[in-house]
């Protein structure tokens, strides 16, 4: 395995080496601002958007986001190939690098709109939509699928799915290495119930090493990481970047060769100042909306109690500015010292 922290590495690495995965009401735009405080390389996706809403909603609530994101995909959710098609047209129009199709979110919601994980079982029908998308846009298309569905369990399911879906000009997959059980478990119990079988994930590079894949599920720590680039291209994190999001400090030097200056949890707080300002500004949200997202920044550290405190209390909220984080830390840096 290539050194990836040495100037002089031989191949180049993957802009998806380390992602943010789309989580639902988590990873919208203010916590992608947030997030891209603490790391300048983690490839961030939005949460999954359906292509109902954009076509039919309020087209800049969905697709707005910050010039500061990038590299940034979204994440549709959706069975129509001419609509999954004008909405990847509009994902490009917006300025995304990338959009990524949702066929591993389990949820009853989804299932109703024959989306999500239930297209497992339509392999052609994935294909048919990845390539009227890419007929439509420059941007890569990408696929964020499980390894299985109910009890299927045989690796060759998952195989098969992927080679269809290549076949149609696919060139990244994003695996998470469990099973969705469509009926019986919640979208929490899909996410901690089926065993994780990152091997299946792995056989997957071997047998088809020209594509890209990122494995996800389960990975909580930076050494679980390092083990999973072993066999895979990129690794997708989800809770661990939403509880402990400090944690991401360390991607830019550890996975990138970045080694420039991180900054301080105070540096990546107070940067969120201005960005509440002009989001105050524009009339589109309120402070409560963005600082729900920064809880965890002080995860473990003397006063993080504080600072979840300050920043969770809807006496505060009301009516707070920008000025709320500077409260806030003053909460947590008598504290420190």
């Amino acid at each position: 395995m290539h050194n990836v922290t040495s100037p002089d590495v031989a191949a180049p690495l993957s802009a998806r080496r380390i992602c943010l995965a789309p989580m639902l009401d988590w990873t919208d735009r203010h916590y992608r601002f947030f997030l891209r405080q603490i790391t300048r390389h983690t490839f961030l996706y939005t949460e999954m958007v359906t292509t109902g809403a954009i076509l039919h909603g309020d087209k800049a609530r969905f697709l707005d986001f910050s010039e500061a994101e990038h590299p940034v995909a979204l994440q549709l959710g959706g069975s129509e190939p001419a609509d999954l098609a004008a909405c990847a047209r509009l994902a490009q129009q917006w300025g995304y690098d990338e959009v990524n199709i949702n066929v591993g979110c389990p949820s009853e919601r989804v299932q109703s709109g024959a989306f999500g994980a239930c297209l497992m079982e339509e392999p052609q029908l994935v294909a048919d939509c990845v390539k009227a998308m890419r007929d439509a846009v420059s941007i890569p298309v990408t696929v964020k699928h499980r390894i299985g569905i109910n009890e299927v369990e045989h690796y060759e399911y998952l195989r098969d799915f992927v080679g269809t879906v290549a076949d149609a000009g696919c060139e990244v997959f994003i695996a998470h290495a469990r099973n969705a059980i469509l009926k019986g478990l919640s979208p929490k119990e899909n996410r901690e119930v089926p065993p994780l079988k990152y091997h299946y994930v792995h056989r997957l590079k071997r047998d088809f090493p020209q594509l890209e894949i990122i494995i996800n599920g389960g990975l909580d720590n930076w050494q679980a990481v390092d083990e999973q680039l072993q066999h895979v291209d990129g690794v997708m994190i989800g809770r661990m970047a939403y509880h402990d999001p400090y944690q991401f400090a360390e991607v830019d030097a550890r996975y990138y060769g970045d080694e420039q200056a991180v900054a301080s949890r105070a540096e990546v707080a107070r940067a969120l100042m201005p960005y509440i300002a002009e989001r105050m500004a524009a009339g589109r949200s309120q402070p409560k909306h963005i600082v729900r997202h920064v809880l965890g920044l002080f995860q473990g550290r003397p006063g993080a109690r504080n600072w979840r405190r300050m920043l969770s209390d809807s006496k505060v909220l009301n009516g707070a500015g920008p000025e709320l984080i500077e409260a806030a830390l003053a909460e947590v840096e008598p504290v420190v010292a």
